[in-house]
């Protein structure tokens, strides 16, 4: 943890001297197949090999299809994700501790605490409940797939997109938010991981994962959803068909008038 922290003090006087925060959005991406890397170089041969490797494959797949969403999408240096010019300007007279710790520090711990449990994969030896290490693959699979047809389909629509439309269509119109459903699953699967390998730990085991949906519901969605209705008035018919968070069939459109 001590390592990723000062890891992210790096990046951000890169941030700082660039006066660019989105130096920060190319580093958590690429953290959680290290940590579990340096782990296993840690506790190697101690490690349940199957275990291991099903879980690295479900943190590799995620990181990929994370980073690769991020170059695909990333125009150039010069271009700052919106949120954080609105945290920085809110702060005022803070705007450095701002900076710092609400688009740096907390960040990172907030990926950290949910990784834990793969740490408690890979340091405890024995095969555990092999049968929950496979339903966390499944469900760590299904995720990342879930977040990769969601942004493939939100690109398709970005560029095809006129006007003020909304997007409603695909896992987007069963989820406003599909991609941060696949997010919160992805997080779920590696507790699982951790439960699989020490069950007596469950109830911590998933605090990781309860943080992150706690963040996604209290905070991710809510500002999409008020720049989405800034930025596109029709957003409100979606709001009113398609469900916030976990998919499921939408709501028939009602008749105004």
């Amino acid at each position: 943890m001590i390592a990723d922290v000062l890891a992210t003090l790096v990046v951000f006087a890169f941030s700082r001297a660039y006066r660019n925060s989105s130096f920060y959005d190319a580093y958590w991406s690429v953290v959680p197949p290290l940590l579990l890397l340096y782990w296993w170089s840690r506790f190697e041969p101690a490690v349940d090999v199957l275990r291991f490797a099903l879980l690295a494959i479900v943190v590799v797949l995620w990181a990929v299809r994370l980073t690769a969403n991020w170059v695909y999408s990333f125009p150039g240096l010069h271009h700052e994700d919106w949120r954080y010019p609105m945290f920085k300007q809110r702060a005022g007279r803070w705007e450095f501790l701002a900076d710092l710790a609400a688009i740096h520090l907390i960040p990172t711990l907030q990926v950290f605490l949910p990784m834990i449990p793969a740490y408690v994969a890979v340091s405890r030896p024995g095969p555990g409940w092999v049968w929950l290490s496979w339903i966390g693959f499944a469900v760590g699979l299904a995720a990342v797939a879930l977040e990769f047809v969601a942004d493939g389909q939100m690109h398709r629509f970005v560029a095809r997109r006129r006007g003020d439309e909304a997007m409603d269509r695909g896992l987007w119109s069963w989820s406003r938010h599909p991609n941060y459903f696949g997010e919160f699953s992805f997080w779920v699967a590696v507790a699982l991981f951790g439960i699989a390998a020490a069950p007596g730990s469950w109830w911590w085991l998933i605090l990781g994962a309860v943080a992150m949906l706690a963040m996604l519901l209290g905070a991710s969605i809510p500002m999409m959803e008020e720049r989405s209705l800034q930025r596109r008035p029709s957003y409100q018919d979606v709001i009113d068909r398609v469900p916030r968070f976990v998919p499921r069939p939408p709501r028939k459109a009602t008749a105004k008038g």
